[in-house]
């Protein structure tokens, strides 16, 4: 869905291209929706078929811990069996979060990558509006997530900051009046809606699988299993990865790499443990942001600030040159250790293909490369990531950080 959004931006720009575009341009979101639930079953059919290619017998059922070596299940026909095992490995991923104390909340949907949507449905041609309790993308760099809101702003997103939904009510019209409070001036407001989207995040799902009574111990205040560094819970043979487990990214590809390890440490053919450390991501906004390492702000707590040195810069991306778009939020951070070698501590990128950029630069921060090494790395031009090769402002200088020329 944000290709699909990225796909509408493109149409725009095509016209400065010389493409003649009929009008009006509209999306269908039916055939959209179509195109993603038919790859989304695809991507089911596809890993049942490789489990059975693997002779590895699959159940549909909902299951729960009868001790540390049986599981009950329960398939849809509520017909019962049990299974039992030497090793347990739990990863059952989360549940979205109802904000139950909001009177309205059960009746309408929820998401956990709130901008994200927010992006993708603006770009798709609604009118979206996100509402923000404090602040956006809370344990990112505060800096890039600011640039990230300010060109949603920009491109017609709405925001509502410092506000607090009480309460939402269907009106007469079909509409969803939201009430909501503002947390600095106390006051009241009110607003109606085609459709009220949660984005409150995930609990974890766990309260059905009867793990403290066989002795999992559990987060009381998260609801999360607590693990040791070889995914090992309380129970010497039940494991847990994924984003049931307690202080681990809540990321796809960070449970799907500890699940390979662990699994080829009980069969006995490793005994390598998952590196949590200075994992990728990246978040698909209309101006997608990538990162990896520390934030600026955790590497100032932990170094302390004049032990930290920021190299930054502001540049234009190529695909905004003739299409003339603003790339005032387009923006590249390294966070590096302000004596020695320059050790770098944290990379962030706001800007076209930052997933793509940010994968490439991780390996450099996994192995431990140097501000020097950044620099002298030559870049493929003309690209984004070539800028971050180019590097050589820094915060502390004061001076301009603006790209102006090779």
């Amino acid at each position: 869905m944000h290709q699909a959004a990225l796909l509408g931006t493109a149409v725009k720009d095509a016209k400065k291209y010389g493409w003649k575009i009929p009008e009006p341009v509209s999306h269908d979101w039916a055939t959209m929706s179509q195109a993603v639930q038919n790859h989304v079953k695809s991507l089911n059919w596809g890993h049942r078929v490789q489990l059975q290619d693997r002779k590895v017998k699959y159940l549909n059922m909902k299951g729960s811990l009868v001790d540390e070596h049986t599981i009950r299940g329960m398939n849809a026909k509520g017909k019962e069996m049990t299974v039992t095992a030497r090793n347990v490995v739990i990863a059952t991923g989360g549940r979205p979060k109802y904000p139950t104390h909001v009177p309205g909340a059960l009746e309408f949907g929820i998401s956990n990558v709130g901008l994200e949507c927010a992006g993708f449905l603006t770009g798709i041609g609604l009118d979206t509006t996100v509402m923000v309790r404090s602040i956006a993308l809370r344990g990112f760099d505060q800096q890039m997530s600011r640039l990230v809101t300010d060109y949603m702003e920009a491109y017609g997103t709405r925001f509502s900051w410092d506000a607090v939904p009480k309460k939402v009510e269907k009106l007469p019209s079909g509409l969803l009046q939201v009430t909501w409070t503002d947390t600095q001036s106390k006051q009241e407001h009110q607003d109606a809606f085609n459709t009220v989207l949660w984005a409150v995040g995930r609990a974890p799902e766990t309260k059905t699988l009867n793990l403290k009574q066989v002795g999992v111990e559990l987060n009381e205040d998260t609801g999360k299993v607590i693990v040791a560094a070889d995914e090992r819970t309380s129970m010497s043979n039940i494991f847990a990865i994924g984003d049931i487990a307690q202080g681990r990214p809540e990321l796809t590809p960070t449970a799907i790499k500890a699940g390979k390890l662990l699994a080829r440490r009980l069969a006995g053919h490793s005994s390598q443990l998952m590196n949590y450390d200075n994992v990728p991501t990246t978040v698909f906004t209309p101006l997608e942001y990538g990162c990896v390492g520390l934030s600026e702000e955790e590497a100032e707590r932990r170094c302390g600030k004049e032990n930290v040195e920021v190299y930054h810069a502001f540049y234009k991306p190529l695909e905004f040159t003739v299409a003339e778009r603003d790339a005032g939020q387009c923006y590249i951070k390294v966070v590096c250790e302000g004596h020695g070698d320059q050790r770098v501590l944290g990379l962030h990128f706001t800007g076209p293909n930052a997933g793509e950029v940010t994968q490439g630069f991780a390996l450099g921060l996994q192995c431990g490369f140097t501000y020097a090494q950044l620099r002298d790395t030559v870049g493929i031009h003309p690209t984004c990531a070539e800028e971050l090769t180019k590097i050589n402002i820094t915060k502390r200088s004061g001076l301009d950080a603006t790209v102006t020329g090779c």
